[in-house]
């Protein structure tokens, strides 16, 4: 008999323990689950940031619809029409064509300022005639010379520092060719050469504008037919020093 009744209380605290363990676990499952985690965003995308950022006047996003905000000014472009440029036009070999270039520059609007420089200046074009190896050669083309007209020959050193027979130094291209083709027509070939000497030459100095283009030596030609090598450079750092 107490063996019967030991059974039966097992048996109803087994059911008793069942009944919690199973109520225990319809509590859990009722209880209400706390919602998935919103989808990530940037900290950029959140009002309060986006909110901060205007009012530091943030440059907008690439992608920002246009009219949204307006752009950031280019700073560089006020740079730019400040910008200067000085440029030296030069050599002239005397005050009279430095006069004439400055007067034609002044003319098309601009303010020239002069200043003298040492340095090396082109003098014109040289004609000359080689002399061959053989002796005697010189004084053969000078009486040849002279027969046809041409007096003012006489010998000298050359380029190379070989002997030659001058013709002249011209600076005027019609007088050159009209001399090359008189000596041509007596036999000759006669050569050509710039000559250049060294002292005081001429530069002007002009400011352009940041729309203006760069000068045209040529525009600057004096007299008609005469030659000018002009060269056009940045003006000097130092006032009053060379190009």
């Amino acid at each position: 008999m107490t063996l019967i009744k030991t059974f039966v209380v097992c048996l109803v605290l087994a059911n008793v323990g069942y009944f919690l363990w199973a109520r225990g676990i319809a509590t859990r499952s009722d209880a209400p689950q706390a919602p998935l985690a919103a989808s990530l965003k940037l900290a950029s995308e959140s009002p309060e940031v986006r909110v901060a950022s205007t009012d530091a006047g943030s440059i907008p996003a690439v992608g920002t619809a246009p009219g949204a905000a307006e752009a950031a000014p280019d700073s560089s472009a006020g740079l730019l029409t400040n910008v200067k440029r000085c440029i030296s036009v030069g050599p002239f070999r005397d005050v009279s064509e430095a006069a004439h270039a400055a007067t034609t520059l002044r003319g098309a609007g601009y303010d020239p300022r002069q200043r003298v420089a040492d340095g090396e200046v082109w003098a014109g074009v040289w004609v000359y005639v080689p002399l061959p190896p053989v002796r005697g050669a010189a004084e053969q083309i000078l009486a040849k010379l002279k027969a046809g007209g041409i007096e003012d020959a006489l010998e000298m050193p050359g380029p190379n520092d070989a002997s030659v027979i001058s013709l002249g130094l011209y600076g005027e291209s019609k007088r050159a060719q009209s001399r090359v083709a008189q000596v041509q027509a007596l036999g000759f070939n006669p050569g050509i050469a710039d000559r250049k000497r060294t002292g005081n030459v001429y530069w002007i100095d002009i400011d352009l504008k940041p729309t203006d283009s760069l000068l045209n030596p040529a525009d600057l030609q004096g007299e008609a037919g005469r030659i000018v090598r002009l060269e056009v450079k940045g003006c000097p750092s130092v006032p009053g020093a060379s190009p």
